[in-house]
């Protein structure tokens, strides 16, 4: 629920997933729909199966929130349930919720270049810092 307020880019580090999960490093710009540009950097996670190898990749999610958000307002932690195979070329995406009072929605918009073979689901989580 919400008013979208911005799209939030990743790029997200390849890796090694391990059976019980994995964590990558991500570097993230949002870009506002008023114009302002914010950069964040944090980790991506997966707890559950979480099985390969996997190179860097870039994704994008549609920034859903109560109404106005100030500077630094994508802080904190998202969550949501995932699954995601990858043979070669593959796509995985989900919808995060999070932020303040988890009241904003990262609601995916396209994953670019996973590359790799991996197979994961479970439950994936993003944090997100602002840079200074």
């Amino acid at each position: 629920s919400g008013v979208k307020v911005g799209v939030l880019n990743c790029d997200v580090s390849g890796g090694i997933g391990m059976i019980i999960g994995s964590s990558k490093p991500v570097d993230c710009t949002f870009k506002g729909d008023n114009g302002s540009v914010e950069r964040y950097e944090g980790k991506l996670g997966k707890l559950g199966v979480d099985i390969g190898v996997t190179n860097d990749a870039s994704m994008a999610w549609l920034v859903f929130a109560p109404g106005k958000v100030n500077k630094g307002a994508l802080r904190g932690t998202y969550s949501g349930a995932s699954a995601q195979a990858t043979v070669i070329s593959g796509l995985g995406a989900n919808v995060l919720i999070g932020g303040f009072e988890k009241s904003i929605n990262l609601q995916p918009l396209s994953v670019q270049g996973p590359t790799g073979l991996n197979v994961a689901a479970g439950l994936t989580s993003l944090s997100l810092d602002p840079v200074k």
